[in-house]
């Protein structure tokens, strides 16, 4: 059988901006038979995330993340339905999903690499299995839970950059529903902004393009920062961390404008701004969500009966087709998206 799969055709370089041709599709054969403890699935719903910046490179910079191989499938998250089993534990019909899912339409997997998805989980949206009942969600809750150090009922402000993001969206209103009182998004659209405030409850949005950020920061936080969400890094990170309070906290997310830079991870700050963390004694410790293996179930769970509540709004942006995956990493590592980028690749869920 005949598939269409996404491979590495060129590395940006380490400062370099990705780019779709970075991307290349090509036909392969899918052999016919599989051996036992392998299933055939079809794919459904794939994931770009900024975290793949780092895989572009022939060095990660990281332990816990492989590089991706010039000429060979490109892998992410994935979520799909099998449509031939030989492992005991799934059987045709079943919505699986990976975070190593090849970028392929359809692909024979190892069993023991997959996990089953419930969809009534996520009533039956199953992409939200890559975003806020995923991943994302799971990097947005644990984060907050682990590293915010928030406590309801003690009027703490909660200031989120890359808030329109797939982790931003959620993490602002996680902060909301785990007791903070304020909570202020940074993104850098006006279109953002309004999501922010009249969709998903935030209490004032800033966007960093326009105006100048610090003057609003004191505006909207008059008590100062008290949790710091940190998705972007960079300047717009020196401006929070400078406003915020002693013993205040940084979960540290993800720096997505450093990440076409040659730097370390995390970055470090500048000195100036090392010297307030130090001096109001701000934590700002390196968080990697695959450190809580442990809390993932009762995270998902709890992420689960939000949204079905109404308490966490999601938001995706969907663009269809595996052609069109090297456009939709591009479009997201530039802020094209608001809230989970996800690209379609097949809706078919019956077999």
């Amino acid at each position: 059988m005949i598939v269409r799969r996404v491979i590495l055709n060129s590395r940006p370089g380490k400062n370099g901006n990705p780019v779709a041709e970075n991307f290349r599709v090509e036909e392969v054969n899918l052999p016919d038979n599989i051996n036992e403890g392998q299933l055939k699935v079809r794919t459904l719903y794939l994931s770009v995330d900024p975290y793949m910046r780092c895989r572009m490179n022939e060095d990660t910079g990281s332990d816990y993340i492989t590089p991706w191989q010039l000429s060979q499938v490109v892998d992410g998250g994935g979520v799909g339905i099998i449509e031939e089993s030989k492992h005991t534990n799934f059987t045709k019909g079943d919505f699986v999903t990976s975070f190593y899912w090849p970028w392929q339409t359809k692909v024979i997997l190892d069993g023991n690499n997959l996990q089953k998805v419930d969809p009534q989980l996520v009533d039956g949206h199953l992409s939200y299995f890559l975003g806020a009942i995923g991943m994302p969600g799971l990097t947005s809750l644990i984060g907050i839970q682990e590293k915010g150090h928030i406590t309801a009922g003690s009027n703490q402000t909660m200031v989120v950059s890359g808030a329109a993001g797939a982790c931003g969206s959620l993490a602002g209103q996680i902060g909301h529903l785990m007791g903070c009182s304020r909570v202020v998004g940074i993104c850098g659209t006006h279109e953002k902004c309004l999501f922010l405030t009249s969709e998903l409850g935030f209490d004032a949005a800033i966007n960093y393009k326009k105006g100048n950020v610090a003057e609003q920061l004191r505006e909207f936080c008059p008590a100062g920062v008290d949790v710091y969400f940190d998705n972007v890094g960079g300047d717009i990170s020196d401006t929070v961390i400078s406003q915020m309070n002693q013993n205040s906290h940084i979960i540290l997310c993800g720096q997505i404008s450093q990440y076409n830079k040659d730097v370390p991870y995390p970055p470090p700050l500048t000195p100036a701004v090392e010297a307030i963390r130090k001096e109001r004694n701000i934590t700002r410790e390196r968080f990697l969500v695959l450190n809580y293996k442990d809390k993932f179930e009762s995270g998902i769970l709890q992420l689960s009966q939000w949204f079905k509540e109404g308490k966490l709004k999601i938001k995706e942006t969907m663009i269809n087709g595996l052609e069109n995956m090297g456009a939709a990493f591009q479009s997201m590592m530039t802020g094209g998206n608001i809230g989970k980028q996800i690209v379609c690749i097949s809706e078919e869920t019956s077999l």
